[in-house]
């Protein structure tokens, strides 16, 4: 039977340290998903968070591996795809985003929109996803209500339109004025945010003495915003002009249920994706879906691969015969699971919107495509231009197969780029990473997770150029540069600073030598 539920698909970025683990963690609270959140670190007796599984992501307290939480509230299925928060892992962000139809812009209170928050959002808008902004951490002092207001426009120029308002300036938060309803909705705490937070909605008439000027503030304030034409107008939030903004602490669970609410209410549904033909796949049509991750390690103690799979249409149904559209051949999808953070569960169907992991679908990598019916191959997920590399050799020879088998598991994975040379031969492939963090997962995993430890050796290259295999030929021997073969069959031209890198390009202008999209920038 089909679940015609509604669905919700979306990510949280938001900077380090910006608090989108813990909104991931007061997000499944609210929805009853656990009983009580953890903050990352694990502090105070509080557990680690369901979507950081990593035993890096616990010792630093940051996302690297991204996860997917799928959940009920109200009437509707929520799926939340976790994302790396680290820089460094900016390229796996931007598959999660190719998965999502919204976003939630996480903004902390006490320091604005920072570099990391900038670059992820240029991505939602490149893709045309529509945000949410969450003003958090305003449990804390910081910068003012209408300071931050004037700075999301600045700087990613969308028109913030907030839905709430504070009640208490940044590090006094009693609570929120509804901008739709008028109402106060008064927060109260809890010992460490690890429980909702009561909170008790009252007309403007009902605000107590204690509250009554902080409360006639934000109405003061909302009124100018109200003559200032930053009222929520649907339209061109859908048309990526606008943001709706809320204010809210997740630490403390305050203004959560309200992201909840909104995200029901305002965020796009499931929508028709148009494959790289031109030819459009409807919800309603048959089965289709993209994998935009694909995870091992999981487990300890079984050699599990996880391919995460974005359902774009029909229904799927676990033991189906889909067609991969990268070889055209069929293959079963005898064991399909739901994921939340590191736990999987049997799943018989799966709709539009929805995540789904397939297990040991060997075949699978990041961006294909696999369908039922009318051939559709879906837009590939490009991959970011690597600015740091080293040679990766096995620590003890007599591991070799380990190593052989380790490095391509990640390769498949995209934890890095993987490139080879008839030169360097298969012992000492080189390892191209956006940031130099993504070198100590391979390290880490090679080591506990295949059980053959590497070394790494710096090499002096800084830029990559896409080129073809007349611009291989004809750059061999050429000073200042090396050109390696990536396993897509790319291949990458490496130089040592950009002014090697363009020296040449102007002095051949016969030779293919182009950018790729800059995940560091």
């Amino acid at each position: 039977m089909s679940d015609t539920r509604p669905r919700r698909t979306f990510a949280v970025i938001s900077h380090p340290d910006a608090g989108k683990s813990t909104l991931t963690e007061a997000l499944a609270l609210h929805a009853r998903v656990i009983t009580e959140a953890g903050a990352v670190h694990g502090k105070g007796g509080r557990r680690a968070t369901v979507s950081d599984w990593m035993e890096m992501e616990k010792a630093r307290g940051i996302s690297i591996t991204s996860a997917a939480l799928q959940f009920e509230y109200g009437d509707h299925v929520v799926n939340l795809v976790d994302t790396p928060g680290h820089s460094d892992f900016s390229e796996d962000t931007y598959r999660v985003l190719s998965a999502v139809d919204s976003a939630v812009m996480l903004v902390d209170a006490g320091k604005g929109l920072e570099p990391q928050t900038l670059k992820l959002f240029k991505v939602c808008a490149l893709r045309g996803i529509p945000v949410i902004t969450v003003i958090n951490k305003w449990d804390r002092p910081g910068l003012s209500a209408l300071e931050l207001m004037d700075l999301i426009e600045k700087q990613i120029k969308l028109r913030p339109t907030p839905l709430t308002w504070p009640v208490g300036e940044a590090g006094d938060f009693r609570g929120v004025l509804d901008r739709r309803t008028g109402e106060f909705v008064k927060y109260t705490r809890t010992a460490g945010g690890a429980t909702r937070a009561p909170e008790r909605r009252m007309p403007a008439s009902e605000v107590d003495a204690d509250d009554q000027q902080v409360w006639e503030v934000a109405v003061e304030e909302h009124e100018l915003l109200t003559l200032d034409d930053a009222d929520h107008d649907q339209e061109r939030f859908l048309a990526g002009e606008t943001t709706p903004v809320m204010f809210a602490s997740a630490l403390q669970n305050f203004g959560v249920a309200q992201l909840l609410e909104l995200l029901l209410d305002l965020a796009p549904a499931p929508g028709p994706t148009e494959g790289v033909d031109g030819s459009v796949r409807q919800v309603d049509d048959e089965f289709s879906a993209f994998v935009f991750k694909v995870q091992s390690g999981m487990n300890a103690s079984h050699r599990d691969r996880l391919a995460y799979a974005r359902v774009v249409s029909g229904t799927f149904e676990r033991g189906m015969i889909v067609t991969h559209a990268a070889t055209g051949r069929p293959f079963a999808t005898k064991y399909a699971q739901a994921v939340f953070g590191r736990e999987l569960t049997s799943i018989d169907e799966a709709f539009p919107g929805d995540i789904i992991g397939l297990v040991n679908a060997q075949a699978l990598r990041v961006g294909d495509t696999m369908y039922v019916g009318d051939a559709i191959e879906y837009p590939p997920v490009p991959s970011f231009a690597p600015e740091h590399f080293m040679t990766a050799t096995a620590a003890d020879i007599s591991r070799y197969k380990q190593f052989r088998k380790g490095i391509d598991q990640i390769d498949q994975e995209g934890v890095v780029q993987v490139l080879r040379s008839d030169l360097r031969g298969d012992q000492s492939p080189v390892l191209a990473a956006v940031g130099p963090m993504q070198f100590e997962v391979v390290q880490e995993r090679m080591t506990n997770e295949f059980n053959s430890p590497i070394r790494l050796s710096r090499l002096d290259y800084q830029v990559a150029r896409r080129t073809n295999a007349e611009g291989a030929t004809a750059l061999a021997g050429m000073r200042g540069v090396e050109v390696l073969e990536r396993s897509d069959g790319t291949h990458l031209a490496l130089f040592v600073d950009n002014w090697r890198a363009n020296v040449t390009a102007r002095d051949n202008p016969e030779i293919l030598l182009e950018a790729l999209p800059a995940g560091g920038a």
